[in-house]
């Protein structure tokens, strides 16, 4: 059994979950529908049957974002481990009845994550890499990219795959297991927002939906841009003002 930790499961913090679920239904092809959690109000967000994220009300004083899910087998010895490591607790552990725990957390360099453990018996399904609808590229923009590289790596058990030279941006370090290529890391540049994790969301054709993010009032900050590999990504913000990426082919 593999000891690595990997996302799975996505969650958007919004000020209107509607108007947003509607935005993502039309970007990304997303079904919405609502979780039946007694007491609050919470949408899942689904591909072809298979659930692939959250989306919920503010929590007062945070920004409409999206925040990753990483799984790991106890969520309160690896709350331990960030903090030995330098990170901090924004949320300590608590229980999501018939569901499992979690605790939000952020890294040394002030990225927030949320870790994870489910319950019993619960399964999440296998999704081919790249599959339209599921999230397909996780990217932390660190205020320095060596050593939150450590810091991950230690945790959750990532490597380095390949180390892209970027010129004057510095270096792209993406990270994976094995071979299996699944996320980047580089230091953001200086102003740009952060430290924080971005989440790429799988389209069918980055020019298709560049052209849906623009029609439902959104706004596309930075390409398409090709990649390698041949694919092609875009950073947006959407309506609400959460920011989020795209990646696809043309």
């Amino acid at each position: 059994m593999s000891n690595v930790c990997h996302f799975g499961w996505y969650e958007l913090m919004t000020p209107d979950t509607a108007a947003a679920t509607a935005f993502y239904s039309a970007v990304v092809g997303w079904q919405a529908r609502d979780s039946g959690m007694p007491g609050q109000s919470y949408t899942i967000l689904s591909a072809n049957g298979a659930d692939v994220a959250g989306a919920m009300g503010m929590v007062p004083g945070a920004p409409p974002c999206w925040t990753g899910y990483i799984a790991v087998p106890s969520v309160d010895d690896y709350v331990g481990k960030v903090t030995a490591a330098g990170g901090s607790v924004q949320r300590p552990p608590e229980d999501i009845p018939g569901v499992g725990r979690f605790a939000v957390v952020a890294d040394p360099q002030g990225a927030v994550f949320i870790l994870f453990t489910p319950n019993a018996g619960m399964t999440r399904p296998t999704i081919a890499p790249y599959t339209p609808g599921h999230v397909g590229w996780h990217e932390l923009h660190a205020g320095d990219g060596v050593s939150a590289f450590a810091f991950y790596s230690a945790l959750f058990g990532w490597t380095r795959v390949n180390a892209v030279d970027m010129g004057p941006m510095g270096t792209y370090q993406t990270f994976g297991e094995g071979d299996a290529v699944f996320g980047g890391m580089m230091t953001k540049p200086d102003g740009a927002p952060g430290p924080c994790w971005r989440y790429y969301f799988t389209v069918d054709g980055i020019n298709a939906a560049i052209g849906r993010v623009n029609a439902v009032g959104g706004q596309v900050v930075f390409g398409p841009m090709e990649v390698p590999g041949g694919g092609f990504v875009a950073n947006c913000i959407d309506p609400q003002g959460a920011a989020f990426s795209m990646v696809g082919p043309a």
